[in-house]
């Protein structure tokens, strides 16, 4: 613990002080630090989009809902709620006394405001389609009705959400930093607030970012941790160091290549379970050479050897993937993949004749570049994905790794893009997690992938009224899509995270979240 405590006086020397340390009850001092990955995005709820900045801001701010350690929705800033018998209408009731973190009162009004701002068109707010539920949320989503339109209520301690249709999971949307609440411009006092379980205290660009317990949350009594260090690295070999050295409890990942090696040597640390994620690459269908050009965009992903890719390189339990949707959500009927069955012979002979009718092979040979995030892990990835490529069909690819937040914004623009690093985690348990960042107005759609058929099949399902129907219309939504080649599935993910003995609370779960107020230090 010494040296957990020393850690946060040197990054609090050198770092942007928003508060100061607060008097909280538990476990003095209680110091967790913890892997974070590339520095996150944003710390705006609204407007962040990567991973890393989503597990900070699951700390930072509470909604109405919240998940617990196993990642089933629980009552968060919500202490009750009523859903009417079509499901259609749901009514919020606040906790009394409840405070931002700055100790300010949060209203109703101040939920309300965050949603109406995720939905604004102007906003561009990347997970505004996990609220597309709400009554009206499309046509406001698109300019075309103002935000007084959308099915949200504020008054008197209380939050009415009307739907479109019955949306089982809108729980799940709840929890989602998404729908964090959001302070009025202007509001006194103007330093940042919070509303979770944490608040900010310091910021360390490109090295750390701290966060303390917050004294006015509903459970501050239940959490055992004052400080949590979230660390900066983008090289998960670096990051295993430090964990070795005992400078990280938690760690972000693990390095490629080492799973066997810290199973053997690390095994009461090593942790490691499937979770609801999918690693692609997503090509850039706004323009040349992939625009209009499906059978091109084909044959480079009947040429990778997804086999060989996750027993060499990731070597973690990945698991090869030729869909979109991650395996283990219940009652799915996962689309068939031809592609799958083939042998890897057949592939590599469709693969080379799709090349040849796109125009290309060894005397016109396609120069392509591969666009990623600069990581160890990353590198090797895309490095073997282009060996692949030039190996069998003789592509000359040209690799350009970007610093992350770079990365997202010219990922997201699509105007020099060619072949991107992408990938998906679900945000909540349900096949539409998957699908809707490929509709034509999510923020999150970096192919620039747009198909008249695709949403009318993601629309179908939305009108189905049984949830086996909905199913079967999503499957084709997906199988569609799959058709259009705008991506390559590569693998799906699994969780992979050393977590130092004594820590408990640290529970597998399909979204592989895990916050911070659920984990303790065990008493000796």
């Amino acid at each position: 613990m010494l040296f957990r405590s020393l850690l946060c006086r040197l990054i609090g020397g050198l770092a942007i002080v928003f508060f100061s340390l607060p008097t909280a009850a538990g476990e003095a001092g209680a110091t967790l630090v913890r892997g974070l990955g590339p520095e996150p995005d944003s710390l705006d709820p609204q407007l962040a989009r990567g991973l890393s900045a989503l597990n900070v801001l699951r700390d930072l701010y509470e909604g109405l809902v919240t998940l617990d350690a196993a990642g089933r929705p629980v009552p968060g800033w919500a202490s009750s709620w009523q859903r009417s018998d079509d499901g259609r209408r749901y009514e919020f009731v606040l906790r009394p006394g409840a405070r931002w973190s700055d100790g300010a009162p949060l209203s109703a009004e101040d939920f309300a405001r965050g949603l109406r701002f995720a939905l604004s068109a102007a906003n561009g707010a990347p997970f505004a389609g996990l609220l597309a539920p709400i009554r009206n949320a499309g046509p406001v989503l698109a300019g075309k009705l103002p935000l007084e339109r959308l099915g949200i209520e504020a008054e008197n301690g209380r939050l009415t959400i009307t739907l479109e249709t019955p949306t089982p999971w809108l729980l799940h949307v709840l929890a989602h930093p998404v729908s964090a609440p959001r302070r009025a411009a202007g509001s006194a006092p103007s330093r940042r607030a919070t509303s979770g379980a944490f608040r900010l205290r310091e910021v360390r660009p490109q090295s750390a970012i701290v966060i303390e317990r917050n004294p006015y949350h509903h459970a501050a009594a239940d959490t055992a941790i004052d400080t949590v260090v979230w660390t900066v690295s983008e090289d998960p070999a670096g990051e295993l160091a430090r964990y070795r050295s005992g400078e990280i409890d938690i760690t972000e990942t693990i390095p490629p290549g080492q799973f066997a090696w810290l199973k053997t040597h690390y095994p009461d640390d090593l942790r490691s379970a499937p979770y609801l994620g999918t690693y692609y690459l997503t090509y850039n269908l706004t323009r040349p050479p992939f625009k209009d050009n499906p059978e091109l965009r084909r044959a480079l992903s009947l040429a990778i050897d997804r086999d060989t890719l996750v027993r060499i390189v990731t070597g973690a339990g990945e698991i090869p993937a030729y869909t979109l949707v991650a395996p283990g959500l219940e009652d799915y009927p996962y689309p068939a993949s031809d592609t799958a069955l083939m042998s890897r012979a057949e592939r590599l002979a469709l693969a080379r004749t799709l090349y040849q009718q796109a125009g290309y092979g060894p005397e016109r040979p396609l120069e392509v570049e591969l666009r990623y995030n600069t990581s160890l892990q990353q590198r090797r990835i895309v490095s073997a994905i282009g060996a692949m490529w030039r190996e069998y069909l003789g592509i000359v690819t040209r690799l350009h790794n970007e610093e992350w937040k770079v990365f997202v914004v010219n990922r997201r623009a699509r105007r020099i893009t060619e072949v991107v690093r992408g990938g998906w985690i679900a945000d909540l348990p349900d096949v539409l997690s998957f699908l809707e960042p490929f509709t034509a107005t999510s923020n999150s759609n970096d192919s620039g992938y747009h198909d008249p058929k695709f949403e009318m099949l993601l629309a179908r399902a939305a009108a189905s009224e049984d949830p086996g129907s909905r199913l079967l219309w999503l499957a084709r939504g997906e199988h569609h899509l799959l058709a259009a080649q705008p991506i390559i599935p590569v693998y799906h993910y699994v969780s992979r995270h050393l977590v130092r003995p004594g820590i408990e609370g640290f529970a597998a779960n399909p979204l592989d979240l895990h916050l911070s107020r659920y984990l303790r230090w065990q008493e000796r």
